[in-house]
């Protein structure tokens, strides 16, 4: 877990105001610490809130020696090319930053500790963020499915649709309702937003589902769990969904979904079904066509991001029509209609 009281600098090179930066977006929207700025050289001069859908002024500058002079102590790699790899062409900023005695935050996939962490001050650290913490659990057994809490899994008709999003806004709707929730992140941004949780593509897939029922099975007192989703049963390179589904025995769903979107994002050929059959997918899968925990698709969140207001308003208006379930912008609107249905 990073110092909440660190200023960072979120590094998102030539892709601010992109999926590919949406955990510095994310951080931006829920992070706990001070963000001083953004860096991008091909948008250098702008603010965090001419690039993305956030209220931030957050400025974007050139490159380190900026973010530095603006007072960062951390730079957070906050974008991540397609495969998560670190590329070649950062390590020169990235050991110019730790030999300026700053930390690193990495949600990539390769660890910069063993290649950087010898030339660490004391104070300074490399945050490996996808690097899962203790043993591997063994394959899960179910165990969640006993418990007597609501467990919300958050799926979607997509990749990076906004998941996790909805997962925090829907989280904090609950607690404002006055519900004992609590968010379980599973992957690099919503576990460096929280400080906790599991980097789920990075376990080996026999142990995922028992790491997801072990996270769950630690978290059981409370009454609500918001279960960050990963991926989605539509995309063909996705295996995130399943073992989220049996490690925490959800009995409940909300369903993300961009408005308007009718093929995925990155593979035009491959058509996103009517809702209706996206909900039966899912509810069939999580209750393994009724050999398991039974769990209903309670709402829908829109992803009204790319719409004027009475465009989002509009398409809002049609889902609910199109699915009979109640539906909400949750970073428009706010997330009380969902926390609403996900209760009731």
């Amino acid at each position: 877990m990073l110092d909440p009281t660190l200023p960072i600098a979120l590094f998102a090179e030539a892709t601010m105001g992109t999926l590919n930066a949406k955990m510095s977006e994310g951080i931006l929207r829920y992070g706990r610490n001070p963000v001083v700025a953004i860096i991008d050289s091909t948008k250098a001069g702008l603010r965090a809130r001419d690039l993305c859908p956030v209220e931030s002024d957050v400025p974007v500058v050139a490159g380190l020696d900026d973010a530095v002079a603006l007072g960062a102590q951390v730079v957070v790699l906050g974008t991540a090319p397609s495969g998560g790899r670190v590329p070649p062409e950062w390590m020169d900023m990235l050991q110019d930053a730790v030999g300026r005695g700053l930390s690193i935050v990495n949600g990539m996939h390769d660890r910069l500790e063993p290649v950087l962490g010898g030339k660490l001050r004391p104070g300074q650290v490399i945050w490996d963020v996808r690097v899962p913490q203790g043993d591997m659990p063994p394959i899960a057994m179910g165990r969640a499915a006993s418990l007597p809490n609501t467990r919300v899994l958050m799926v979607g008709t997509d990749m990076a649709i906004g998941k996790m999003t909805a997962g925090l806004e829907l989280t904090r709707s609950l607690q404002a309702l006055g519900h004992d929730a609590a968010f379980l992140a599973t992957g690099q941004t919503g576990i460096t937003i929280t400080g906790a949780g599991i980097p789920l593509d990075a376990v080996r897939v026999d142990h995922a589902a028992g790491m997801v029922e072990r996270m769950v099975m630690e978290h059981a007192a409370h009454d609500v769990l918001v279960i960050e989703g990963q991926g989605s049963l539509l995309h063909p390179g996705s295996t995130a969904t399943l073992p989220l589904m049996r490690g925490s025995a959800c009995n409940a769903m909300v369903l993300c979904h961009r408005a308007g979107m009718d093929v995925l994002d990155t593979l035009n050929e491959t058509r996103v079904p009517p809702l209706r059959d996206v909900i039966a997918l899912n509810e069939a899968v999580a209750g393994g066509a009724g050999a398991l925990t039974p769990a209903r698709v309670r709402a829908i969140a829109v992803n009204t991001a790319r719409m004027d207001a009475e465009a989002a308003r509009a398409a809002i208006s049609a889902i609910e029509d199109a699915t009979g379930l109640p539906a909400a912008d949750p970073v428009r609107d706010g997330a009380d209609r969902l926390a609403r249905a996900v209760i009731g």
